[in-house]
Protein backbone atom coordinates (compact mmCIF):
# COMPACT_ATOMS: atom_id res chain seq x y z
CA UNK A 1 0.00 0.00 0.00
CA UNK A 2 1.17 3.31 -0.97
CA UNK A 3 -0.20 6.92 0.18
CA UNK A 4 -1.65 8.73 -2.43
CA UNK A 5 -3.42 12.13 -1.85
CA UNK A 6 -5.73 13.17 0.91
CA UNK A 7 -8.79 15.01 -0.71
CA UNK A 8 -10.68 18.18 0.45
CA UNK A 9 -13.73 20.10 -0.84
CA UNK A 10 -13.40 23.75 -1.15
CA UNK A 11 -15.72 26.11 -2.02
CA UNK A 12 -13.56 29.18 -3.91
CA UNK A 13 -10.92 27.71 -5.77
CA UNK A 14 -9.10 30.78 -6.03
CA UNK A 15 -9.36 31.79 -2.01
CA UNK A 16 -7.99 27.99 -1.99
CA UNK A 17 -5.09 28.37 -4.20
CA UNK A 18 -3.92 31.46 -2.82
CA UNK A 19 -3.60 29.98 0.50
CA UNK A 20 -1.87 26.56 -0.28
CA UNK A 21 0.17 27.77 -3.35
CA UNK A 22 0.87 31.54 -2.67
CA UNK A 23 0.86 31.55 1.22
CA UNK A 24 2.29 28.31 1.93
CA UNK A 25 4.30 27.45 -1.54
CA UNK A 26 2.43 24.24 -3.10
CA UNK A 27 3.10 23.81 -6.74
CA UNK A 28 -0.01 22.71 -8.61
CA UNK A 29 1.02 19.11 -10.65
CA UNK A 30 -1.86 18.58 -12.47
CA UNK A 31 -6.10 19.44 -12.72
CA UNK A 32 -8.88 17.94 -14.20
CA UNK A 33 -12.32 19.31 -15.01
CA UNK A 34 -15.06 17.09 -15.23
CA UNK A 35 -18.02 18.65 -17.05
CA UNK A 36 -20.07 15.28 -16.81
CA UNK A 37 -19.68 14.94 -13.24
CA UNK A 38 -20.07 19.46 -12.69
CA UNK A 39 -16.59 19.45 -10.57
CA UNK A 40 -13.07 20.44 -10.61
CA UNK A 41 -9.80 18.26 -9.32
CA UNK A 42 -6.68 20.26 -8.90
CA UNK A 43 -3.72 18.11 -7.47
CA UNK A 44 -1.46 19.94 -5.53
CA UNK A 45 2.10 18.83 -3.90
CA UNK A 46 4.54 20.94 -1.15
CA UNK A 47 7.45 21.85 -2.90
CA UNK A 48 9.81 19.25 -1.62
CA UNK A 49 7.34 16.54 -3.04
CA UNK A 50 6.78 18.06 -6.54
CA UNK A 51 9.15 15.17 -8.23
CA UNK A 52 7.49 12.31 -6.52
CA UNK A 53 4.10 13.57 -7.57
CA UNK A 54 4.55 14.31 -11.00
CA UNK A 55 6.56 10.95 -11.66
CA UNK A 56 4.01 8.64 -8.89
CA UNK A 57 0.98 10.24 -8.17
CA UNK A 58 1.89 10.61 -4.71
CA UNK A 59 1.78 12.28 -1.98
CA UNK A 60 -0.60 15.12 -3.21
CA UNK A 61 -3.47 17.28 -1.73
CA UNK A 62 -6.66 17.03 -3.72
CA UNK A 63 -8.76 19.72 -3.94
CA UNK A 64 -12.19 19.15 -5.16
CA UNK A 65 -14.45 22.21 -6.42
CA UNK A 66 -18.03 20.92 -6.84
CA UNK A 67 -19.38 23.58 -9.53
CA UNK A 68 -22.89 23.41 -8.08
CA UNK A 69 -22.99 25.46 -4.31
CA UNK A 70 -23.38 22.83 -1.14
CA UNK A 71 -22.73 23.53 2.08
CA UNK A 72 -20.24 21.88 3.63
CA UNK A 73 -19.25 20.47 7.59
CA UNK A 74 -16.15 19.60 8.65
CA UNK A 75 -13.10 21.73 9.04
CA UNK A 76 -11.90 20.66 12.63
CA UNK A 77 -13.24 17.32 12.65
CA UNK A 78 -12.08 16.20 9.39
CA UNK A 79 -8.70 16.29 11.33
CA UNK A 80 -5.94 17.70 10.10
CA UNK A 81 -3.20 17.91 7.21
CA UNK A 82 0.15 17.83 8.37
CA UNK A 83 3.34 19.20 6.36
CA UNK A 84 6.67 19.78 7.81
CA UNK A 85 8.80 23.00 7.62
CA UNK A 86 12.37 24.46 7.33
CA UNK A 87 11.85 27.25 10.06
CA UNK A 88 8.06 27.52 12.17
CA UNK A 89 8.82 30.81 12.70
CA UNK A 90 9.81 31.89 9.45
CA UNK A 91 6.78 29.84 7.66
CA UNK A 92 4.54 31.57 10.51
CA UNK A 93 5.42 35.22 10.52
CA UNK A 94 5.01 35.06 6.50
CA UNK A 95 1.41 33.45 7.15
CA UNK A 96 0.76 35.88 9.70
CA UNK A 97 2.12 38.97 7.24
CA UNK A 98 0.04 37.19 4.41
CA UNK A 99 -3.20 37.98 6.67
CA UNK A 100 -3.34 34.67 7.89
CA UNK A 101 -4.33 33.62 11.20
CA UNK A 102 -1.71 31.36 13.20
CA UNK A 103 -4.76 29.63 15.72
CA UNK A 104 -1.62 27.97 17.76
CA UNK A 105 1.23 29.77 17.48
CA UNK A 106 4.53 27.99 17.87
CA UNK A 107 5.17 28.40 21.23
CA UNK A 108 6.88 25.00 21.65
CA UNK A 109 9.25 26.08 18.66
CA UNK A 110 8.06 22.73 17.01
CA UNK A 111 4.38 23.03 16.21
CA UNK A 112 1.97 25.33 14.82
CA UNK A 113 -1.66 25.15 13.15
CA UNK A 114 -3.57 27.21 11.22
CA UNK A 115 -6.94 27.25 9.17
CA UNK A 116 -7.73 26.93 5.04
CA UNK A 117 -10.01 29.31 3.85
CA UNK A 118 -13.05 26.65 4.00
CA UNK A 119 -11.60 25.93 7.78
CA UNK A 120 -9.28 22.74 7.36
CA UNK A 121 -7.09 22.44 9.78
CA UNK A 122 -2.98 22.27 8.42
CA UNK A 123 -0.55 21.58 11.26
CA UNK A 124 3.08 22.98 10.76
CA UNK A 125 5.53 20.71 11.74
CA UNK A 126 9.43 22.20 12.66
CA UNK A 127 11.21 19.77 10.61
CA UNK A 128 14.20 18.42 12.54
CA UNK A 129 14.51 19.53 16.17
CA UNK A 130 12.70 21.95 17.72
CA UNK A 131 13.89 25.92 17.42
CA UNK A 132 14.32 27.29 20.81
CA UNK A 133 11.45 29.02 21.98
CA UNK A 134 11.08 32.51 20.72
CA UNK A 135 9.29 35.91 21.25
CA UNK A 136 6.43 36.43 20.02
CA UNK A 137 5.48 33.14 19.37
CA UNK A 138 6.30 32.02 23.15
CA UNK A 139 3.57 34.45 24.44
CA UNK A 140 0.71 34.12 21.87
CA UNK A 141 -2.19 32.85 22.40
CA UNK A 142 -4.11 30.60 21.06
CA UNK A 143 -7.07 32.31 18.92
CA UNK A 144 -10.29 30.60 17.42
CA UNK A 145 -9.93 26.63 17.44
CA UNK A 146 -7.34 24.14 15.45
Amino acid sequence: MKYLHTMIRVHDVDAALDFFCNKLGMIETRRKEVEAGRFTLIFLAADQDVAQAENERAPELELTYNWDPETYTGGRNFGHLAYTVKNIYETCQHLMDNGVVINRPPRDGRMAFVKSPDGISLELLQEGDALDPAEPWASMENTGSW
